[in-house]
């Protein structure tokens, strides 16, 4: 039997189709139906379906009335707040091309993404770095929030296969990727609804994550929305441990997370009063077993996991009703053609280990990557995309993740390149060659290493060249000195070796005791 799964197709998207027209019709059924809570310990900010889509557009018309045309970029420096998902629809709602960043990114990183992108406008928030001599104008603060108050405009229907917005992600290559999206990426979710929610209309989704999170958008957002649910998400600066309260004074019947907060949440609470909440989500990462029998021990209720990446979101997921089993993540989404394949491209038998692949027919999978038609192709293995993850699915379906096929690091659900690490590094005085890689450093716990060889010995000039160029997420953790970075035949440096050397060095005996 072969590691092959296939429901076969979802319906498709219609022909005459709008992201943001999609996103907000559910709502027009109920316009004073609460569709975002901003929540916090002193109160909550409430946007109504009708406020939130007078909002969306306005926003799309005032961005028109500057002069935008259909198709023309406009780059999101916005912080965590309302602002974000607004413009963000309100673009697509008018034919123009969002392309959301976080909020972390560095002056160097941002300013090589507006590079590339060209943008016609910046929207952001005060605080907020922007490229370096921006050759577009900047729209901020008031200016930013009166575009609401523009008559709404119509919202521009087309193919489904149009580019709707484009993220940034991780590539393998070293250089952040934009990620190109279409229209219909928002239809396919739908898959979602039954392989990992269960969203219901009567739902109040608390996600954990800010605004600007793709993560957030998608799940905490645009899911409970299309849905007529309810959004409810933390105010800036609320911590992990205050979350359960949150959940409980405003209702939430589902949680959604990355494997780190339900670890920090854990850490301060041992039992949760949560007698409205169904089920909790978890993606980013691989979430420990551990973390998901705490939840459950500490809630009485489950966790579900999700695999996906920023190429088509999650795909792999177990669901209220059919959960996975010790070990394994999920399944393949009912809709979703999913294989395993072996080195010769061909789906492996089952049990065994290969990379996971999805169907280049799938409705989420994206356009491509910017500008990148090459590394667009070598993603792409005949029929299947190859989304470079490790796993071995089940006679019963069930996938199991088993890591990485390269050195992609994973830093609280973002994925980083070692090499645009390492580039950043290889620049800061007295480091001569340096290794970035994921390490454990105690159980469920991993962060990103820095190897480096060199006179550099002041760590915290270090840290400060990494604050200096590279988003908070992307910089190390750790900073190690070697002699002599290990390297292969080849002169190929062995990252691999460099993790398992000082992991080995962790869980020795120390000082005479036995393993």
């Amino acid at each position: 039997m072969l590691s092959l799964f296939d429901q076969g197709a979802p319906e498709p998207a219609p022909a005459a189709f709008n992201l943001a027209a999609y996103v907000l019709a559910a709502g027009l059924a109920t316009p004073e139906k609460i569709a975002l809570q901003v929540v916090g310990a002193t109160g909550a900010e409430r946007w109504s379906y009708a406020a939130l889509t007078d909002a969306v557009r306005g926003t799309g018309a005032g961005l028109r009335a500057l002069g935008l045309s259909p198709g023309d970029r406009v780059l999101l420096r916005l912080s965590n707040s309302v602002d974000f998902p607004i413009v963000y629809l309100g673009a697509i709602a008018a034919g123009l091309i969002p392309v959301p960043t976080s909020s972390q990114l560095t002056v160097p990183e941002v300013t090589a993404i507006g590079a590339e992108i060209r943008p016609a406008l910046i929207a952001a928030s005060d605080g907020v770095s922007l490229p370096e001599a921006p050759d577009c104008p900047v729209l901020s603060g008031a200016a930013l929030t009166a575009l609401r108050a523009t008559a709404p405009c119509d919202y521009a229907m087309g193919d489904p296969d149009r580019l709707a917005y484009i993220i940034y992600t991780s590539g393998s290559s070293g250089r952040p990727r934009a990620v190109m999206h279409a229209h219909r990426a928002v239809w396919a979710r739908r898959m979602m609804y039954r392989g990992w929610y269960d969203l219901q209309p009567f739902d109040r989704l608390l996600h954990a994550g800010a605004f600007n999170w793709t993560y957030t958008l998608g799940t905490g957002l645009m899911d409970p929305w299309a849905m007529g649910a309810t959004a409810l998400i933390p105010a800036a600066g609320t911590e992990p441990r205050q979350l359960p309260l949150l959940l409980k004074r405003y209702d939430a019947t589902i949680f959604a997370a990355a494997p780190g907060v339900y670890r920090q949440m854990l850490r301060h609470h041992a039992k949760f009063d949560l007698p409205r909440l169904r089920h909790g989500l978890s993606a980013g990462e691989k979430l420990p077993a551990t973390i998901r029998h705490g939840w459950e021990n500490a809630t009485g209720t489950e966790v579900h996991e999700a695999l996906g990446m920023s190429e088509c979101s999650t795909f792999i997921s177990a669901a209220p009703g059919h959960p996975a089993p010790e070990g394994a993540s999920g399944f393949p989404q009912p809709g979703r053609r999913i294989a395993v394949l072996g080195d010769d491209g061909q789906p492996v038998a089952r049990g065994e280990a290969g990379i996971l692949a999805i169907s280049r027919r799938d409705p989420g999978l994206f356009l491509g990557y910017l500008g990148a038609e090459e590394e667009t192709a070598q993603k792409m293995s005949g029929e299947w995309f190859l989304t470079g993850d490790t796993v071995a699915m089940d006679a019963a379906n069930a996938v199991t993740y088993l890591g990485r096929g390269d050195d992609m690091m994973n830093a609280g659900g973002y994925r980083v390149s070692p090499l645009e690490v390492e580039h950043a590094m290889a620049h800061c005085p007295g480091i001569t060659d340096c290794a970035a890689v994921e390490v454990t450093v105690k159980a469920d716990t991993s962060v990103i290493a820095l190897f480096y060889t060199g006179d550099a010995q002041d760590e915290a000039a270090l840290a400060a060249h990494a604050a200096a160029h590279l988003a908070r997420y992307k910089q190390p953790r750790l900073y190690l000195h070697h002699d002599v970075l290990p390297r292969g035949p080849n002169n190929k440096l062995s990252r691999r070796a460099l993790r398992l050397a000082y992991e080995a060095r962790m869980t020795a005996p120390q000082n005479g005791e036995t393993a």
